[in-house]
């Protein structure tokens, strides 16, 4: 069985991996071009037409990420607790609330477009006020602004620069 901290090193990883490959299909396949005005119905038009690889980014980059990332917490907690302890206290409460977050975006994204993709078909409109709404949801669980996970990346920063005095010996 794999120990913790080399379940961390392949949790990192993955998340790489998710970023990379999530920022290459957006780069390709869900890259519109010079479209014009941009507006919230062709955005949901866009969607909806690659509704599958939509999907299945969202699942790889909010959920797979979410789910390793509290893997990775778990982890950087037990590497890095010993030197100072109180910092990593604060710092994975942090991480493990950004995972729930990521994966909470991720879901409302996917079930999201699910039922935007069912009320197209009856008022395109709607749909598309629908889908902004659930896209401002989204953004603010942290698909848009990563607050949750700057605060764990500085805290576990700043455990690393603590003072000798405050390290535990």
């Amino acid at each position: 069985m794999l120990n913790l901290q080399m379940a961390g090193g392949i949790a990192a990883l993955v998340e790489a991996f998710a970023y990379i490959v999530g920022f290459a299909i957006m780069a390709t396949l869900l890259n519109p071009g010079d479209t014009g005005e941009w507006t919230p119905a062709r955005k949901l038009s866009f969607a909806l037409e690659r509704q599958s690889i939509f999907q299945a980014l969202t699942i790889l980059i909010y959920v797979v990420f979410g789910i390793v990332l509290v893997l990775l917490s778990v982890a950087l907690h037990e590497r890095l607790n010993g030197r100072s302890s109180d910092l990593m206290k604060v710092a994975t409460p942090f991480g493990l609330i950004w995972a729930g977050l990521v994966i909470a975006s991720g879901m409302v994204g996917s079930v999201g477009l699910e039922a935007v993709a069912a009320l197209h078909a009856q008022d395109a409109e709607h749909a598309a006020s629908v889908w902004t709404a659930i896209g401002a949801i989204q953004d603010g669980l942290g698909g848009g602004v990563e607050i949750v996970g700057g605060v764990w990346v500085l805290l576990s920063v700043l455990r690393r620069c603590a003072p000798a005095r405050y390290q535990a010996p």
